[in-house]
């Protein structure tokens, strides 16, 4: 949890924001949205204060800043133009957007998913674009798993992970060419303002990279059995009418999404397993099925692993 006095200055920073904006504000909601070690958010009525990870880097997130709110059609734009620092943290500011429901699962918006990225990925890079986080992120989970210690899904997920080319693990550059990418694709990282449509939202991993990595937690699901064909076509049909320029419309998708599939089926496997060993339950069936095709990744020999990689 978040030490104190940080989440009580962090929910008074997004009151103040709040009445500044809207001085007749009912404050009738307001809460923690989210409190973890690598971010904590809290809600004000129209307003949204996020404290970042630790060891967020103050240029690079003034960087991510910049690019949002320059993409307007894209993402939810931030309300000020660079992280403030609290307590040690970079907080930043943004209005607030209704989620996606999780318990209206049929309603997921994956015709907006498909051409955002789309939008995303066909605008030009700057210069001051910093580097797309995702394969980053994904070794950050495997590494955690060193915590976890003999479980028996550990192996399988570390073998899986090691069948990836070295980009795909955060050892070597991402493949060109780059394109800017949200870096952490997921239908919570969608909402909706009201008068607009669906818009990203969370820049932390924002940056130039490989754009086939931001339809890879799809692919994922998609290839695991939690995502239906239904919605994998709609996504992939929405990707392609709005331009995107990973996939060509006559092309096998898999050609070029495999290893992000792969390697964000080991991160969200890493992930699961780590925190069903720190909550001390045994796993469940989404943690069996992430597991599952880890194992399947695994037994894939290396040699055709690498096929996609060239």
């Amino acid at each position: 949890m978040t030490a104190t006095p940080l989440l009580p200055e962090l929910t008074a920073r997004a009151e103040a924001i709040a009445h500044a904006r809207t001085p007749t504000c009912s404050c009738g909601v307001s809460g923690t949205l989210a409190d973890r070690p690598d971010g904590t958010v809290v809600r004000h009525a129209d307003t949204v204060a996020k404290a970042h990870a630790p060891d967020a880097d103050t240029g690079e997130l003034a960087r991510r800043l910049t690019l949002a709110a320059g993409l307007p059609d894209v993402f939810l734009p931030p309300l000020g133009p660079a992280p403030v620092d609290l307590h040690g943290r970079l907080v930043t500011f943004w209005p607030y957007g209704s989620p996606v429901d999780p318990d209206d699962p049929d309603a997921a918006p994956w015709e907006a998913v498909g051409t955002l990225l789309a939008l995303l990925h066909r605008t030009p890079v700057p210069e001051s674009a910093p580097a797309m986080r995702g394969p980053l992120k994904a070794a950050r989970a495997v590494a955690g798993l060193h915590a976890v210690g003999d479980h028996p899904a550990v192996a399988p997920v570390l073998d899986a992970w090691a069948t990836l080319p070295a980009w795909a693990r955060a050892e070597a550059p991402m493949p060109q060419p780059a394109a800017l990418c949200h870096g952490d694709l997921h239908l919570g990282q969608l909402v909706r303002v009201p008068g607009a449509s669906w818009r990203l939202i969370d820049v932390d991993d924002l940056g130039a990279g490989t754009p086939a990595w931001d339809l890879g937690r799809p692919a994922a699901w998609f290839a695991c059995g939690l995502l239906a064909p239904q919605e994998w076509g709609r996504f992939l049909d929405a990707y392609r009418a709005a331009g995107g320029p990973v996939l060509d419309a006559a092309q096998d998708p898999w050609a070029v999404l495999d290893v992000p599939a792969r390697a964000l089926t080991v991160q969200t496997a890493a992930r699961t397993v780590t925190k069903a060993v720190a909550d001390g339950r045994p796993l469940d069936e989404v943690d069996h099925a992430l597991v599952d095709a880890c194992r399947r990744i695994a037994a894939v020999p290396a040699e055709l692993a690498h096929e996609s990689t060239k």
